[in-house]
């Protein structure tokens, strides 16, 4: 096609003088400039990119260590303590219900989302960004309300469940957007990795955050217990009401204020984001009559092999660091004993898996992102087994909490790191169909939040068949075990069985690199293709 086109201009040139011709070449040669230095993104443009990263991880990470507690432990009014299923107060069971219905529900607005987008049209602020910045507003009030108690005695269930639920549809529609933004933001693929490497280490930073903020808050008040559930009287009770009442409003009081805090944080990033990034659309994209039908996408993006493999692969063990960070909270208060240490651990973890997050970006480059994946998340197995197996101990607990970081950190990078690879293997094989991006991530998100959702749900009610007493300060043996097995036996399967299903994903160093030079020819003969339709309408206009 080059050849031809070139063909036709060379045979018009013995037609035109030469000043002419001279004329019509040089802003030829000025469009392709710019062009080029658009692929370079400024550490500024990378750090506007990363930060909007933050919002999800705070809240998400606040509320996947804390609400199954809060929950549990918190969410009731002063003078209740919930021992049975009510479809009203809030209990195990209702806890239960809460956390998966919550979690599947975040889990079908993903693809319902993507679906919405890939039928957004492009404005002056982009196709991505007026999601980002409508659905701010509605996600921070309703986050806050998810850690209100409210002041009526029936319907706390369903108060928890309609915020939680609205919550997750809010953050939804910043997050989809915000993950499919990493192939508009440059063409480059080392470009976004690079932007990926910023974005995880904010992010992880941002559960540091979220981590620092609700657990040093939460663990400052006296959040009251009771002893011996099961054979306390009336009158031991009302001698512990007093204390309890006002250690309770507390604690509640301290909830309401890391999720201002959160809050605050939540807005900043948006504004940040929203100002600081603009979104570039691929020069053959820009070229495309008609967006491809919705359900036919969604069927070419199922159909493809690498994208099943590396979902199926990080659904296991995605699951298996969900249930951890489920479980973590109670694990520590309740089976090692460490009530007061818990958020302390917690800032272990993250803060180890923020510092290890550019190591591991530095690795996945040299050594590749499948070694990587092997390497970084089954480092994490022997811990669990070293937590399974040993008594409680605080030193060797932060050891572990610290080691344990180095593999939350791979696990946070490498599947936003591979799904871009996927993306450019699929447009390399289905060069005439875009706008599928946001149907790759949404769907991704999808399986890990429904798998997340079941597993908490699962969890939760485990803990009420084993006995969990809602407020004690100690748990039946039965709980504590069964805490431990969904803190190391159950995410040490999951994570195994997520390794050998890696084994099957074929794309490789050798591979991306391949995919990569084709890519770039196929941008530029969409540019040169879009400069030649360019020339050939000025010439006609001239002669």
């Amino acid at each position: 096609m080059a050849k031809g086109e070139g063909a036709e201009s060379g045979s018009a040139a013995g037609l035109l003088p030469t000043s002419i011709l001279q004329a019509t070449e040089r802003p030829a040669q000025v469009k392709k400039e710019p062009k080029k230095k658009k692929q370079q993104l400024s550490v500024c443009s990378k750090l506007c990119y990363a930060l909007g990263g933050a919002p999800y991880q705070v809240t998400g990470c606040a509320l996947g260590f804390f609400l199954q507690i809060y929950l549990l432990d918190v969410a009731q009014k002063d003078e209740e303590v919930v021992f049975c299923f009510s479809p009203f107060q809030v209990g195990p069971f209702s806890a239960s219900i809460i956390l998966f219905v919550g979690r599947a529900w975040d889990a079908i607005t993903d693809p319902l989302v993507g679906f919405c987008i890939s039928k957004s049209s492009w404005t002056c602020l982009g196709r991505l960004m007026p999601w980002i910045i409508f659905s701010t507003p509605l996600a921070v009030i309703s986050y806050f309300l998810i850690w209100f108690v409210p002041d009526f005695p029936h319907g706390q269930t369903y108060w928890y469940l309609l915020f939680y639920c609205l919550f997750e549809t809010m953050v939804t529609c910043f997050h989809v957007p915000y993950s499919a933004l990493t192939m508009f933001i440059s063409t480059e693929q080392t470009e976004r990795d690079s932007a990926t490497a910023y974005r995880m280490t904010v992010e992880v930073l941002g559960t540091v955050l979220g981590t620092a903020i609700q657990g040093q808050i939460v663990g400052q008040a006296d959040t009251p217990c009771f002893q011996d559930l099961n054979n306390s009287t009336v009158a031991s009770q009302s001698a512990n009401h007093t204390h309890g009442t006002t250690s309770h409003r507390e604690t509640q009081k301290a909830y309401l204020l890391a999720a201002g805090v959160i809050v605050c944080i939540y807005v900043i990033c948006a504004v940040i984001l929203t100002l600081g990034v603009r979104e570039q659309r691929e020069p053959y994209e820009a070229q495309q009559a008609e967006p491809i039908a919705y359900f036919r996408g969604l069927r070419l993006v199922m159909s493809h092999g690498p994208y099943i493999k590396l979902i199926t692969g990080f659904l296991f063990t995605s699951l298996a660091f969900m249930l951890v960070e489920g479980n973590f909270v109670l694990f520590c208060t309740y089976t090692l004993g460490f009530r007061n240490e818990f958020q302390n651990l917690l800032l272990a973890i993250m803060l180890s898996a923020t510092f290890t997050i550019p190591i591991w970006q530095w690795f996945l480059t040299r050594f590749g992102k499948k070694t990587a994946v092997y390497i970084g998340i089954s480092s994490a197995v022997p811990f669990l087994v070293l937590v399974a197996l040993m008594e409680s101990n605080l030193i060797i607990t932060y050891v572990v909490a610290v080691a344990a970081g180095i593999s939350v950190a791979a696990a946070f990078l490498l599947p936003w790191s591979m799904l871009p690879d996927v993306i450019d293997d699929f447009h390399l094989k289905q060069p005439h169909f875009h706008g599928t991006e946001p149907i790759f991530f949404s769907f991704y998100v999808f399986f890990t939040k429904f798998a997340s959702g079941v597993s908490l749900g699962i969890s939760t009610l485990s803990l009420d068949f084993a006995g969990y007493q809602t407020r004690g300060c100690s748990q039946p043996e039965r709980v504590k075990f069964t805490l431990n097995m969904l803190v190391t036996m159950a995410p040490i399967v999951l994570i195994l069985l997520g390794l050998l299903l890696f084994k099957l994903y074929p794309i490789d160093e050798e591979r991306r690199r391949q995919n990569k030079k084709a890519l770039q020819a196929l941008r530029d003969e969409a540019s040169s293709s879009g400069c030649s339709e360019t020339d050939s309408t000025e010439l006609a206009s001239i002669l």
